[in-house]
């Protein structure tokens, strides 16, 4: 009952508002250690393991990945470094989701590669996303790896059987994903990874700043629209929280990459 409690706390705490992204870096690495050994004997609570696979997920692509981005024109190996890193992290988040969904549906990973993958229960569709987007930023990040990359579609289905089940989930988060993968697989289609931008700045109605990024990097800078790409970035800076915005982090980490994106506009196109 103490263990079920604490792992319910702790999940709750996932979802509160924070703005202030470096106190969000400096006590992401306490959380993340101690929920993971809170989730350890119940790795079936989707709520616990959804929010340690995101934890690890945004710690990655916001505080690591990020931070390579950034240092690659000065230093290319050691932003080479934090790139391994971050697909550590990133397999760690995939990881924990994958447990936790094989833990409440036996076999569930095997599943995954047939077309006989079992359904979610809506309580289970945070669980995916995070597995699946976590499994999109290892396989990015894993180019020079065969096997990784191989793994593109068990991710692409992950993230399907999420939007199969909760489409609206995370504000236009999870369409925006969907538009990564769809544009990212071979023979995907540009036009329904459009429409997927496109539903999630629907779904986002003005507040989620991922999804205006999603589009500037996903549709705009492969086509070499740079205005295209420069009004989406802008309009991503733009975006304001309202108090007590569950999306206020993830929004502040997106708007600090616009800012950096629209600074290296130049050298992009």
């Amino acid at each position: 009952m103490v263990m079920g409690s604490l792992a319910d706390e702790l999940a709750t705490q996932s979802r509160s508002s924070e703005n202030d992204l470096e106190l969000a870096r400096e006590a992401s690495a306490f959380y993340l250690k101690l929920s993971e050994s809170v989730l350890r004997p119940q790795p079936g609570h989707a709520g616990l393991a959804a929010a340690v696979a995101g934890g690890f997920t945004q710690y990655a692509y916001a505080f690591v990945a990020f931070d390579a981005d950034r240092l690659e024109a000065t230093d290319s190996r050691a932003a080479q470094r934090l790139r391994e890193r971050a697909a550590r992290l990133y397999a760690r988040g995939r990881d924990h989701a994958l447990e936790a969904l094989e833990a409440r549906h036996a076999g569930f990973r095997a599943a995954l590669a047939t077309p006989a993958h079992p359904a979610l229960r809506p309580d289970e569709v945070a669980l995916a996303y995070w597995g699946a987007a976590a499994w999109g930023g290892l396989i990015s990040l894993s180019k020079d790896d065969p096997d990784t990359v191989a793994d593109l579609p068990l991710a692409i289905r992950l993230a399907r059987l999420a939007w199969d089940t909760d489409p609206t989930f995370g504000n236009g988060s999870l369409a925006s994903l969907m538009g990564s993968f769809e544009a990212a697989r071979p023979g995907g289609s540009p036009a329904q990874a459009l429409a997927y931008y496109d539903e999630a700045l629907r779904l986002g109605q003005g507040r989620n700043a991922g999804a205006f990024v999603a589009k500037a990097e996903g549709i705009a800078q492969p086509a070499g629209d740079k205005a295209a790409f420069l009004a989406l970035l802008n309009a991503a800076v733009a975006v304001k929280d309202a108090p007590g915005s569950a999306l206020a982090l993830a929004n502040e980490v997106m708007r600090r990459r616009a800012a950096w994106l629209i600074d290296s506009a130049d050298d992009l196109f």
